[in-house]
């Protein structure tokens, strides 16, 4: 079976603690890469993997063990793995890329695939010009505040993680933002502009909204914003000539 299908997914925020068993959303989410492994030439990962990471000097946080040994055997036959930073995991340093040979994007990606140039990235900050955001977003990426967070003991500085992005991501869950429309949805409105300046791009893809869309931008160009795997199990497929957004049922 040829290895020439390339797969997007985003958002499962394994480990999140607002799952009654966190293990669930891994176990299925490694069903889905046992099922598309033999086909797959490459797996782009885009952001929020996990939905906290912070590499400490001599540790890492427990757990996903399914899910790295899996990522970790596909790596090992031949499948290019790309690991994207989201706003939950932020902070991946060497760990992934020398244990499972993941690479890691830290800004957003325009790559050629068979022939079409996609633009890549989780999303976040892309559009968004609210100040609390911008805020809490320069936080996360300051150095020095990194610095300052891995000398916090890890058991303080994992919990406090986990009740933050468990206090937002209820919220979210219980009333999830809808589709904002075309005029109103800041990734859209980015991708609009950005198009603009480059209109060699043929597909932008992008996670962190949670939600499903595609959308033809014009006659050349086209975006999805992915969903997740926390309601919508979904994932985008490009076979080197169409581009298809799917749900693993």
């Amino acid at each position: 079976m040829a290895k020439d299908k390339i797969y997007f997914a985003s958002d499962m925020h394994f480990g999140s603690t607002i799952f009654e068993d966190p293990k669930v959303t891994e176990k299925r989410f490694t069903c889905w890469l046992d099922r598309i492994q033999a086909e797959a030439k490459a797996l782009y990962l885009l952001g929020d993997i996990f939905d906290f990471w912070f590499e400490y000097k001599q540790v890492v946080p427990r757990g996903f063990t399914r899910f790295l040994g899996k990522i970790a055997e596909m790596h090992d036959n031949g499948v290019e793995i790309h690991f994207f930073i989201g706003n939950h995991d932020i902070w991946m340093f060497d760990y992934l890329p020398q244990e499972v040979g993941a690479i890691i994007h830290r800004k957003p990606l325009t790559v050629e695939l068979s022939g079409k140039k996609f633009y890549l990235a989780h999303g976040d900050g892309l559009g968004d010009t609210s100040r609390s955001f911008r805020l809490i977003r320069s936080i996360f990426h300051n150095r020095v505040c990194q610095f300052l967070f891995a000398r916090v003991p890890s058991r303080w500085g994992v919990g406090f993680a986990h009740w933050w992005s468990k206090h937002n991501k209820k919220r979210d869950i219980a009333d999830p933002a809808p589709y904002f429309g075309e005029d109103k949805e800041h990734l859209v409105l980015y991708a609009k502009a950005y198009i603009k300046e480059h209109p060699d791009i043929d597909y932008l893809i992008f996670g962190h909204r949670h939600i499903l869309l595609d959308l033809m931008l014009n006659r050349k160009t086209r975006m999805m914003i992915i969903g997740d795997w926390m309601q919508y199990f979904s994932y985008a497929v490009f076979d080197g000539k169409e581009l298809v957004l799917e749900q693993f049922q």
